[in-house]
Order: structure tokens, then C-alpha cells, then sequence
């Protein structure tokens, strides 16, 4: 219990947190996660949107899709791999009407081309755009603190978007633009097949799973996902509006981290 509590206390100082209540409220977010329904969850061991909300009941989303395609000729194993794909992407991408809505630069992904643990988020922010890095702001920075809590850094890791280019005023993408792009991330993620994969936030949760569940019904449970174990968390941008729900994220980060520490 002791070393719990430490883990705990050290998470929290980790991201930010400098100090607790004893209020209630504090322990409760309002809105807070749903109940888990009758999906069947495996049995193992810079983008800014609202996070709890979401629509009609899914599929049964436990045994998570995988049907979208898988494309070879592509090393699974090293960075060549990735190469590949951005260069195939190219730097000036016009495969969906982004490329004439504001946007500056593709922004492919970034990270450990062996990586463990990939996370996933929405599209590029403002600064992200600017950059061409993902996660690169205010929610990249806790990110990054997220990450370090678990004993990783940024360089371990590798972390992309659903999409690649930002679409204007940091709307969601579109369904005509997730179709255009998402089949680079099924690619990237095929090549650096990680241990783990943690969407971060709504959009990138229901995509990949390809349900309208909210966030709060998804996340604290797994998914098989094209070889991974895929747990979906809040985004750091909702924890920046939301602190208390790092208490939630530092749960699922404590799985992540149990799973990667339980393989050779």
C-alpha cells in the first residue's frame, strides 16, 4: 500500500500537481466515466476537444477491428520502414482538401521506430503545424511528463495523429479526411509494432476502434488491436482543463507500464 501511495504521490508531482484536497468534489469529475457495457475487453494484465461525450451504442468493440488494411513491403522492424511511408506521404500531401485550408507542413509522427509504446492522438495543433512534430505544445509537455512517470522518455516512445495535417481552427477532421489518412498510421503502426497503444483522447479512441462510445465509457479497458494491446486514456489537453482526472490517467499509465515491464 505504502509503495502504491508512492507511486501515486510521485505521478502526481511528476505532471504538475502541487497539492491535494480533501473536498469531495476534487475526487469526483463531473460527467465521470461510464459504467463498461457489454463490449468484451481483452483479459491481459495536440489536439483540444471535449472528452466526455460521444453517440449511439457501437459494435462490439472488445475484440477491436482490424480489418483495415495491412500493406507490405514494409520492414516491421526498422526505421527504413517509416522512411518509406513519409516519403510516400511526401511533404506537400494532397490527398484530402486540407492541404488548401491553412495547413503548413505534413506532420508524419515522431519517436523510436522499435518503440513499445505508441500513442495516438487526433491531428496537429497550431504549434504542431508550426513545428511538424506531434505533441509539441501545452499538451505535449505533460505528455512528455506522462511519459517520464513511467520511466520512458520521448525518445522511447513513438507518437503520431489519427491525421496528419491541421485542419483549420483545430476542428475535428472529417470523415473524408480520416479516410484519406488514416491508412498511413494502420502502415505506421504495422512497421513499429509496439507492445502497446494508447489513443489519446476521444477522436483517436473512436477511430481506431471505430465506435461512437465516449471517452469515458473506453477508457480503463483493453482492446486487442493489429497485435497490440490497445488502451485508450483523456488527452492532456482535457487533463489541463480537467486536473483531476490525472488520477484516471495515471491508472491506465500504471497498466501501460505493467504490461511493458511483463514482457522480456
Amino acid at each position: 500500500m505504502s509503495s502504491e501511495l508512492t507511486d501515486h504521490l510521485n505521478y502526481f508531482a511528476e505532471i504538475g500537481v502541487t497539492g491535494l484536497s480533501r473536498d469531495p468534489k476534487w475526487r469526483i469529475r463531473a460527467g465521470g466515466p461510464a459504467k463498461a457495457g457489454h463490449h468484451k475487453e481483452q483479459g491481459v494484465g495536440g489536439h483540444h476537444n471535449e472528452e466526455g461525450v460521444g453517440g449511439h451504442q457501437s459494435e462490439q468493440v472488445g475484440e477491436a477491428r482490424t480489418d483495415s488494411p495491412v500493406v507490405s513491403g514494409f520492414s516491421r522492424t526498422n526505421s527504413e520502414g517509416l522512411d518509406g511511408i513519409r516519403v510516400e506521404i511526401g511533404p506537400d500531401c494532397r490527398r484530402c482538401k486540407l492541404c488548401s485550408l491553412g495547413r503548413t507542413r505534413v506532420v508524419f509522427g515522431k519517436g523510436l521506430a522499435k518503440a513499445r509504446l505508441m500513442f495516438v492522438g487526433e491531428a496537429p495543433g497550431e504549434e504542431e503545424d508550426e513545428r511538424g512534430e506531434p505533441f509539441v505544445g501545452r499538451s505535449g509537455q505533460l505528455l512528455t511528463k506522462i511519459i517520464e512517470a513511467i520511466g520512458l522518455s520521448r525518445e522511447q516512445v513513438y507518437i503520431a495523429n489519427v491525421i496528419k495535417c491541421r485542419p483549420p481552427g483545430n476542428r475535428n477532421p472529417e470523415p473524408d479526411e480520416v479516410a484519406s489518412c488514416e491508412p498511413f498510421l494502420f502502415r505506421q503502426i504495422d512497421v513499429i509494432a509496439p507492445r502497446v497503444i494508447v489513443p489519446l483522447g476521444k477522436f483517436a479512441a473512436q477511430s481506431l476502434l471505430k465506435t461512437m462510445d465516449p471517452i469515458t465509457k473506453l477508457r480503463g479497458r483493453q482492446f486487442e488491436y493489429r497485435g497490440a494491446v490497445l488502451i485508450p486514456t483523456f488527452h492532456p489537453a482535457y487533463l489541463l482543463r480537467n486536473p483531476s482526472a490525472k488520477r484516471e490517467v495515471w491508472d491506465d499509465m500504471k497498466k501501460v507500464r505493467e504490461i511493458l515491464q511483463s514482457e522480456p
